[in-house]
């Protein structure tokens, strides 16, 4: 075996596969798109180039992975084969304090991290690009829509001395316009693909097989099955008679003609239109019902109709779930799946698959994909029931009575199975993407996955150290069916779009290395604005960076543009919920306290979408007249943080006023107490407030001025002064006399 030989890579550690130096050679020129097969070496791929702009360049490298498993997994494996000191090579995740990332950071040679944490700290301000030689994208098909990495590529190109990217994937899918976004997003130069069939691919792929096992449903499973279709079809009617076609669409179909509806009901107000969105949300849930019991079984059902039951009966559910409780075919085709006692063949199928292997060979490793978490708790129960070591494998968010695996748990749960302590591990999708776990034997689908992405995610899995078996388990007569056709003909046309591309690509790299050499000027970041840390989620942050210096801490309101101008945000829903909670008025009165002209800003459609207009009227009305506080409505967070830093410019820039983010009293330091106080006067902002105190050094000395003292001050005419001396002598109980 040959050996890559290189000043920063140690000795007689990674093969030389000619594939991966051919590719290297590429993504060291250019910013390049890699497309290989799970288990071919992306990483390997990702090493060598990093190891060659930091020998070559100096500076720090950037890993960004979507998890924190792969984020842990990347740091151990660029520590086993990088000559870097261990500890110049650092993983980063939002569970360590910003001021110790900071330290991190700043020793680092090599950074592996989740693309929210670097995006947070860019935003706040606590890191640069700037000596960041490269920037690797792990599991790059993620970089679509308002996901980080496309923030992070945008800063990186604008903020780095001499940039490169390499993004690295197993499947970006087959939609052009997605492929082509992701390209768009990574400021992409060029494409490598590679497949389990190219020559210089070949010799380092096992093979694996592919079978279907069929299973029959159960003559009871499918007379639920046609009542729920039922309960469906009298829906669709019901939307034909209002005006929508929804027949024959499939479920993506059905949640964009949604949005279609949703957009357009706001903007007409159309009852007509509200209505049929409801229906259609009926459809949508029924419809899940339907692929439960088809492709899942009873339990998953049952578990899923508890939950719409709950939803129904609880104070803001949905119209939705309350109409379909209420549907007495509904009704019935629950009363009859709770009388079933035959369950889905396909847990007893599978049973039988996993034990056969076992027998075949003891130290087998297994994956079983399913797309429900209640899937996966069933099957797992039932596998350790056989004496079997199964274990579930979730992802890290909580869902209700259901608790998600922690980072810790999940890295602990791959090495007790790569350990083999583990025999199966009965995954949802967190096992998808990129987990290093080289010596699987057999992976199941326990249903097929239309998504190409999905698929080629599962089946490599297995068969990169040594061969393998894929089983996929199909319900005849059911979706399962049309699913993996679907991911199978989405899979071909994915490659065939990613070879016209690479070729489409050259005739745009101009403009890229016009954007590279600097030819695109910066935005002018003028004003300053301060955001609350619980807003760092919204895409209205993101938009704030591009236009103005953003610093981040734990304010008092949403946005703080000057020591006068404060904001409260609130998305239409989120606008709903605080009026029923009476949140909206505790926190609005909290903020009047504190800034003298605090705003409201209401972001999105839809706010009669819930509450009886009269009630969303009345609280509107509230919050205006009795508050003074004025709302502004915009639709988009794009819209919202223009309208933001209009008012930072107007503060800030037209109106000579100072930015404070005004700190809760325990944060403030004596002086800025003092300060605190004094600004508090109305028409004195800070600059005033300190020409006052440096003038006079105590509170006690402004008070006891007169007017002619206080106008010897910098900026304080007689107008200022003489409120100040009507405040500070005034009686309390006197003090109705007077009238602004």
């Amino acid at each position: 075996m040959e050996f890559v030989h290189h000043p920063l890579i140690k000795e007689n550690t990674i093969e030389r596969r000619t594939y991966q130096i051919a590719i290297t050679a590429t993504a060291l020129m250019r910013n390049t798109l890699v497309v290989l097969p799970t288990g071919l070496g992306k990483t390997v791929i990702a090493l060598l180039v990093v190891a060659s702009r930091l020998h070559n360049k100096g500076g720090k490298a950037l890993v960004l992975a979507p998890t924190k498993p792969l984020v842990e997994q990347h740091a151990n494996f660029f520590r086993s084969y990088l000559k870097i000191p261990s500890n110049e090579i650092v993983a980063l995740s939002g569970e360590i304090p910003p001021d110790k990332r900071i330290q991190l950071w700043n020793r680092a040679k090599v950074v592996v991290s989740t693309p929210q944490v670097i995006e947070n700290d860019l935003i706040a301000g606590r890191i640069s690009l700037e000596d960041v030689v490269h920037v690797t994208f792990d599991e790059a098909h993620r970089a679509v829509g308002n996901y980080s990495y496309v923030f992070i590529a945008k800063a990186y190109m604008e903020q780095s001395k001499d940039p490169l990217i390499l993004a690295i994937t197993a499947s970006p899918g087959s939609d052009v316009e997605r492929i082509e976004e992701v390209i768009k997003n990574l400021y992409i130069e060029d494409v490598e693909v590679r497949t389990e069939l190219d020559e210089d691919v070949k010799p380092y792929v096992h093979e694996r097989t592919i079978e279907w096992v069929r299973v029959e449903m159960p003559k009871e499973l499918k007379e639920v099955r046609d009542m729920l279709k039922e309960c469906v079809e009298l829906r669709l009617m019901k939307l034909e008679g209002l005006g929508v076609k929804a027949r024959g669409l499939s479920k993506k179909e059905l949640l964009s003609l949604q949005e279609a509806l949703q957009s357009e009901a706001y903007e007409s107000g159309d009852s007509r239109l509200f209505e049929a969105l409801s229906v259609l949300a009926e459809i949508l849930k029924i419809q899940h019902a339907i692929e439960l019991i088809e492709t899942q079984g009873l339990d998953a059902l049952k578990h899923y109709l508890r939950r719409i039951v709950v939803e129904a009966k609880s104070r803001g559910g949905s119209k939705a779930s309350k109409n379909i409780i209420a549907d007495p075919k509904f009704k019935k085709a629950v009363f009859k799946a709770l009388k079933c006692e035959v369950d889905h063949p396909k847990l007893e199928k599978l049973k039988e698959i996993v034990s056969n292997q076992l027998k075949r060979k003891q130290d087998s490793r297994i994956i079983v994909f399913t797309n429900f978490r209640d899937t996966a708790e069933v099957i797992s129960r039932e596998l350790q029931s056989m004496g079997i070591p199964a274990v579930r494998f979730v992802g890290q968010a909580n869902r209700e009575n259901d608790r998600g695996l922690r980072q810790r748990e999940q890295v602990e749960i791959v090495e007790r199975f790569k350990a083999g302590e583990i025999k199966v591990l009965v995954a949802t999708s967190v096992g998808e993407e990129g987990l290093d776990i080289p010596e699987v034997d057999l992976v199941v689908f326990y249903e097929a996955v239309p998504s190409e992405i999905r698929s080629i995610q599962r089946k490599g899995r297995t068969g990169r150290k040594r061969e393998g078996r894929i089983i996929v388990l199909v319900t005849k007569g059911t979706r399962d069916e049309a699913y993996f056709y679907i991911s199978l003909r989405k899979e071909r046309a994915m490659f065939e779009r990613l070879r016209e591309l690479k070729f489409m690509l050259k005739r745009s790299r101009r403009s890229l290395e016009d954007f590279k050499a600097g030819n695109i000027k910066d935005v002018a970041k003028d004003v300053t604005v301060y955001v609350d840390s619980r807003e760092m989620r919204s895409e209205v942050v993101k938009k704030l960076y591009e236009k103005a210096n953003v610093k981040v801490g734990n304010f008092n309101a949403d946005y703080v543009v000057s020591d006068r101008v404060a904001i409260e945000r609130k998305t239409a829903d989120d606008f709903t919920d605080s009026i029923i909670d009476r949140r909206l008025f505790d926190q609005l009165i909290e903020l009047k306290k504190r800034y003298l002209k605090p705003v409201l800003i209401i972001e999105g459609d839809g706010i009669y979408g819930r509450l009886n207009p009269n009630a969303i009227r009345g609280a509107l009305a509230t919050v205006i007249v009795d508050f003074g506080i004025p709302v502004i409505f915009t639709r988009t967070p794009e819209e919202t943080a223009e309208f933001i830093v209009s008012l930072a410019r107007r503060e800030q820039l037209a109106k000579d006023r100072e930015v404070s983010p005004h700190y809760g009293k325990t944060k403030m330091t004596l002086k800025e107490q003092m300060e605190y106080v004094v600004s508090s006067i109305s028409d004195i902002g800070p600059i005033i407030a300190k020409n006052l105190l440096e003038h006079f050094q105590t509170i006690e000395n402004i008070a006891k001025a007169s007017v002619e003292d206080l106008m010897k001050v910098p900026k304080v005419g007689k107008k200022t002064a003489e409120k100040i001396v009507k405040i500070m002598k005034t009686p309390y109980s006197e003090a109705d006399k007077f009238v602004e």
